[in-house]
């Protein structure tokens, strides 16, 4: 018989002092979410679900905002089908800073699910999905019809269900993260694709180090998908950083961030045997012609040299550990944009 979702009374976060100063922080998932949200409704993707966790907002996007990240949403997409194709989604996938993500309910509509999604983000930013989650059936609805053993197991900053779990943590702390996602069944034995959007920058070389040190060593077979800015360095990047300081928003891990290589460098010193990186111009030039034809057909863009500089300070970096016989190291950006 099918679980329900109960209705737990909400409970707040307490404003710590390091809570206050993660407000920033929090304040870009909000920017983003309420960004993709905008380019869903113009018609960039497609993405049923994101209407029912963020509002639409009344200011319309710059056209290279949008095309922006149309190329992070494809991008992140390939690569993850890319694994759930190698690994045949005999596998679990744990996004950490998962903010308002969507991915669970449309891999479950495209028959792509793994055995079990993760997501990881601040308590708050958990505890509102969570309210969301549980007022709207049709976002509810996917997770108790995958769900067949008892009730669904959910509070405040937590749900864990057979195929889906939600958890409230500090990413910076891993003991605490490693034992709330072991409370929901994360399994090591399991091929493991790792994800971050935004996440690693806002904490120290030092902090990100160790979750990357921990994700390599907690899995025999893993990848680890990250996306964010690169080449900070130059004037344009300098701009970015000081506009994020006026929002209370310290980039704390911006020195990591200085070119494609220091990506991989990272990611290759803290345990994982293989590292590709793609700035995100390079990846828009690639995309199937037909799309951008079809993208570039919504919106007027007056200056492409504005798009240019924008994609070319973000990336898209991917590792893999283990897997030779799944062929993980194969998963190349040649491979993924020729996969469809």
């Amino acid at each position: 018989m099918a679980a329900s979702l109960r209705k737990p009374a909400l409970s707040s976060c307490s404003s710590s002092a390091a809570e206050t100063d993660d407000e920033g922080v929090r304040g870009t998932c909000e920017d983003a979410s309420m960004c993709k949200r905008f380019a869903v409704s113009i018609g960039y993707w497609d993405d049923p679900y994101i209407q029912h966790l963020v509002r639409l907002s009344k200011e319309r996007k710059a056209p290279e905002i949008n095309r922006g990240y149309f190329a992070r949403v494809h991008g992140i997409s390939q690569l993850i089908k890319a694994f759930l194709r190698k690994t045949e989604c005999h596998c679990q996938i744990i996004n950490l800073g998962a903010g308002m993500d969507t991915t669970f309910w449309t891999l479950k509509d495209q028959g792509l699910l793994p055995r079990k999604y993760f997501e990881v983000d601040f308590p708050t930013i958990v505890t509102r999905k969570l309210h969301c989650i549980k007022c709207k059936p049709v976002l509810s609805k996917p997770i108790v019809e995958l769900h067949s053993e008892g009730p669904l197991q959910i509070d405040g900053h937590m749900l864990d269900s057979k195929r889906y779990a939600i958890i409230g943590a500090d990413l910076r702390d891993i003991p605490e993260l490693e034992e709330k996602l072991k409370k929901c069944n994360m399994n090591t034995q399991l091929p493991t694709l790792l994800i971050t959007e935004c996440v690693l920058v806002y904490m120290s070389p030092e902090q990100s180090a160790n979750l990357i040190k921990w994700a390599a060593s907690s899995f025999g077979t893993a990848m680890f998908v990250n996306y964010e800015q690169v080449n900070m360095g130059d004037r344009f990047g300098h701009i970015m950083i000081e506009n994020l300081r006026r929002r209370q928003c310290d980039l704390a891990g911006v020195e990591t961030c200085k070119s494609l290589e220091s990506q991989k460098e990272r990611l290759l010193s803290n345990g994982w045997e293989a590292a590709s990186a793609v700035d995100m111009m390079e990846l828009y030039s690639q995309l199937p012609r037909a799309e951008v034809s079809r993208i570039e057909g919504l919106e007027f863009l007056d200056e492409m040299e504005l798009l240019e500089q924008l994609m070319q300070h973000y990336c898209l970096c991917w590792a893999t550990k283990g897997g030779r016989e799944l062929g993980l190291k194969e998963i190349t950006y040649s491979s993924v944009q020729g996969s469809g």
